[in-house]
């Protein structure tokens, strides 16, 4: 095969490889944004994200996921994306973490914390994010349970959520929280 024709089997090799490299790099973020700036509009809210470093203030999003926790007020979250700016990350889906602190109904923090099953312990939330940190309740008594993570989560995503009964206030830190399958899609 002294005589091949084009740009032969390294030439063929050597753009299938820049192929591939080109393939895993990393989409411009800027040009996203000026897709969407474009296209005049917002990306659709799931609930599980939004500006990272905006403190959102909708209970909707949280009562659909939380639905043991009942009608919340007084709402602070964040939707904080994991694992965005890793190079070494492979294209797909962010893990988001969901994190934030809620009023609950008169009198759901007692009933919540009444259940000998539970099993509530004291326990102070860790890794606060700064943003969240001055609008923690001064004083708390927070309460936790493993079985109520368990509950609240279903095993369906990881969770940890402490309640101070007194106050009626609830404090949150998910990764990726689900939909609860009684509150539709």
């Amino acid at each position: 095969m002294a005589g091949t024709v084009g740009i032969g089997r390294r030439g063929l090799l050597a753009f299938g490889a820049v192929m591939a490299v080109a393939a895993c790099a990393p989409a411009s973020r800027q040009a996203d944004s000026e897709k969407d700036r474009e296209k005049g509009g917002k990306k659709e809210d799931s609930g599980q994200g939004g500006e990272k470093d905006k403190v959102r203030t909708d209970p909707v999003p949280l009562e659909r996921r939380f639905t043991l926790l009942g009608p919340l007020s007084d709402v602070r979250w964040l939707g904080i994306p994991l694992g965005e700016d890793s190079r070494m990350s492979v294209p797909g889906p962010i893990d988001v973490r969901v994190v934030g602190v809620a009023r609950l109904e008169a009198g759901t923090g007692a009933a919540i914390v009444a259940v000998p099953q539970r099993d509530f312990r004291p326990g102070q939330p860790a890794r606060v994010p700064k943003k969240l940190a001055a609008l923690l309740p001064k004083g708390a008594a927070w309460v936790r349970s493993e079985a109520f993570n368990q509950e609240v989560t279903g095993g369906r995503y990881t969770g940890e959520f402490y309640v101070d009964a007194g106050a009626d206030r609830v404090y949150f830190d998910t990764v990726d929280p689900s939909v609860a399958a009684s509150t539709g899609p």
